[in-house]
């Protein structure tokens, strides 16, 4: 299986009481999915991943896999700060009908080059043969994956992709030289998505592209085709979204939005707060502007 094309971050969607709502899951990934996205990727950094348990972590993962019905592949995050959690998170997600694992390091103490690689790679054997999408985010995570590690994790056969945010597209073609097509390269909301996909980029993974998914694939398929005017077109006013999702929180802005388009994905899990008023302002204009609200 390959993956390529619009990836949303999904939000996590949780009651009152810290249940996962399973009913706003199906409702968002049949919008998605209807809307032409080519996959799904919950429990990222828009999925609040690091706020959430096991049990809300598998919850989320497994409502994401039921809903999709096997129409696009799932792609759930993993993250840990051992090893052995990130090994079992990894079996368990195997088991819930996953179809590749978006690794991610999380650290209290910072991890040398070894023992970074040896993270990803203990995955990557428990994932049997999945295909697994590394994360890397070096403005959240206390050890990065450097371009030495990144280049020998390519060379363990199921490592197959790279999601990098580090805001730096030049480090991106660094990879994509470094890797020599073992590696394919997917844009962050911390990208220009049409810059990743002029240099060789796969596709975008992002928050916003859960609330904007039509403008979003338009944008990947004009950049596919080659059309960089049309597709400089749709990106200008589509980064919009990107400035508003980094000044504010991540989930708390792709939640507000989700809000606005009638999804009730509830807030951000606290100690995180929901936008203030201005906040929302801003972001119900944004959408209005893209044809989105």
């Amino acid at each position: 299986m390959s993956f390529e094309g619009v990836f949303p971050y999904l939000v996590s969607p949780l009651n009152q009481c810290g249940e996962v709502r399973g009913d706003m899951i199906e409702a968002l990934v049949e919008r998605l999915i209807t809307a032409g996205v080519h996959g799904l990727a919950p429990l990222g950094s828009t999925g609040e991943f690091a706020y959430l348990d096991g049990r809300q972590r598998l919850a989320v993962a497994k409502s994401v896999i039921k809903a999709s019905r096997g129409r696009v592949p799932v792609i759930p995050g993993v993250a840990s700060t051992s090893t052995a959690d990130a090994v079992s998170q990894t079996r368990a997600m195997v088991e819930a009908g996953a179809d590749g694992i978006l690794a991610i390091l999380e650290a209290y103490f910072p991890i040398d080059e070894d023992g970074v690689e040896a993270y990803f790679t203990a995955i990557a054997e428990a994932a049997e043969g999945l295909p697994v999408v590394l994360y890397t985010n070096p403005n959240f995570q206390r050890s990065d994956l450097t371009l030495p590690v990144i280049e020998r994790l390519s060379h363990v056969e199921n490592i197959r992709y790279i999601k990098d945010a580090s805001s730096n597209t030049g480090r991106l073609l660094s990879i994509m030289e470094r890797t020599k097509g073992r590696l394919e390269v997917f844009a962050a909301s911390a990208h220009i998505p049409t810059c990743v996909m002029m240099i060789g980029g796969k596709g975008w993974m992002a928050g916003p592209a859960c609330i904007v998914p039509e403008q979003s694939i338009a944008l990947y398929e004009a950049a596919k085709a080659g059309d960089w005017g049309r597709a400089m077109e749709l990106q200008r006013p589509l980064w919009r979204i990107n400035e508003l999702f980094a000044r504010h929180s991540l989930a708390a802005c792709i939640k507000a939005a989700l809000e606005l388009q009638g999804f009730e994905v509830g807030d951000p899990v606290a100690p995180q707060k929901p936008l203030g008023a201005a906040a929302r302002d801003e972001v119900a204009s944004a959408l209005r502007d893209l044809g989105a609200l």
